[in-house]
């Protein structure tokens, strides 16, 4: 029982930390991304919606790409922060997930 408890109150203490703070496994990619898709932007859903331009995403044998899509803010005066890939000299290519920033 007690192991359980220790188990829950580390699980809820990890998801407590901001997204920066937790250690999160990365995945390298021995192969570069490609060339970014232009997209055609559809009309905007409304005067507050933001671009959120696709990308590359890794499926586990080849690059995939994600569409871009229209998204509100959570609050007033928040940024998009681009989601990109990251070449690390010995490991490859890893992916930093886009998010908004204050």
């Amino acid at each position: 029982m007690k192991r359980y408890l220790a188990i829950v109150l580390l699980a809820v203490a990890a998801f407590a930390l901001p997204p920066a703070a937790r250690a999160e496994a990365r995945i390298y990619v021995q192969i570069g991304p490609p060339a970014e898709v232009v997209e055609v932007r559809p009309g905007a859903p409304g005067p507050h919606h933001y671009w959120v331009p696709g990308h590359h995403r890794w499926d586990g044998h080849a690059y995939v790409w994600v569409g871009g899509r229209w998204e509100m803010p959570p609050r007033h005066h928040h940024a998009w922060v681009r989601g990109h890939w990251v070449h690390h000299r010995r490991h490859g290519w890893y992916w930093v997930e886009g998010h908004w920033r204050r």
